[in-house]
């Protein structure tokens, strides 16, 4: 759709469709139609300041966050911050964050709405605000639920890597994730909610891909790593071993130890990228300096 911020911003088609339905649904809330409409455009701009939280949090410590995605059932902040419990705890939290402001902000012109009389001189106007208000206190709370991969279960996962470890850690909230998932899909058939048994499959392909991350994860931390050298992003040491392919010949073979030129066809490469954090640097920047002499 548009560019802010330096983050592309893409809505899915589908979106159009589901906001049809709902308004349609919604029809007669108001006096006006207009106000249908613009309860949904509330929802489209929560969503996006919300992803847009979460983007411009992981710019500020270093990571990459370029692209956002708007569908029916909320959006996805593509971020990739660095592989630090710390950075990826605030990249997370960002999100809610601009819910929290949000709530303060829409309270306070619901407590105005009604000091100045819009029940009786703006019906319409004051019923759009409680609505907008219920609908981002609803998305901040089931966002909380720390279940993964939502928001809450992504700052539970980020808090137990301090203590647990990058791998421990994202089986666990992947485990817990999995909890959540029953109790959703309990909350369906309870409420005869299609939605919510979606939003369920969703959450439970995302755990279970958490899960096997988790076991790759753990795999590669058991892996003996190579001295001398250093990621310049998350300063983990690569693993020894020829865990990289050659883009030519897609043969493997270990840039460190070859220092960069493929022994299979000689390709010369000028980056290599970090197993641990995803990240690309120039060989280089992977070298330890030496300590300096006594």
């Amino acid at each position: 759709m548009f560019r802010l911020a330096g983050v592309d911003l893409y809505l899915h088609w589908s979106w159009f469709v589901v906001a049809m339905i709902e308004i349609s649904q919604r029809r007669g809330s108001y006096q006006s139609l207009t106000f249908n409409v613009l309860e949904y455009l509330a929802l489209f701009v929560i969503v996006l300041l919300h992803e847009m939280g979460h983007s411009l949090a992981c710019r500020s410590v270093g990571g990459k966050a370029d692209e956002i995605v708007l569908w029916p059932l909320g959006g996805v902040a593509y971020v990739a911050p660095p592989q630090r419990p710390g950075a990826t705890l605030w990249s997370i939290a960002a999100g809610p964050l601009v819910n929290v402001v949000l709530f303060f902000v829409l309270l306070g012109l619901l407590i105005l709405g009604r000091t100045v009389g819009w029940a009786e001189t703006e019906p319409d106007l004051l019923l759009f605000l409680r609505a907008v208000y219920y609908v981002n206190f609803g998305l901040l709370v089931f966002n909380l639920l720390p279940i993964y991969p939502l928001d809450g279960g992504q700052v539970l996962r980020s808090l137990l890597w301090f203590v647990l470890g990058r791998a421990r850690s994202l089986m666990a909230a992947s485990i817990i994730g999995f909890a959540g998932v029953a109790g959703l899909f309990l909350a369906a058939w309870w409420l005869q909610s299609l939605w919510i048994g979606i939003i369920a499959l969703f959450i439970l392909s995302n755990c279970w891909r958490g899960l096997q991350h988790a076991r790759l994860l753990a795999r590669a931390d058991r892996l003996p790593r190579r001295d001398g050298f250093k990621c310049p992003g998350c300063h983990a040491s690569p693993p020894i071993g020829t865990w990289w392919a050659c883009s030519q010949c897609r043969k493997p073979f270990d840039p460190f130890e070859t220092l960069a030129v493929c022994p299979h066809c000689g390709a010369q490469f000028e980056t290599t990228r970090c197993l641990d954090c995803g990240e690309t640097h120039p060989v280089s920047t992977w070298l330890i300096p030496p300590p300096p002499a006594a």
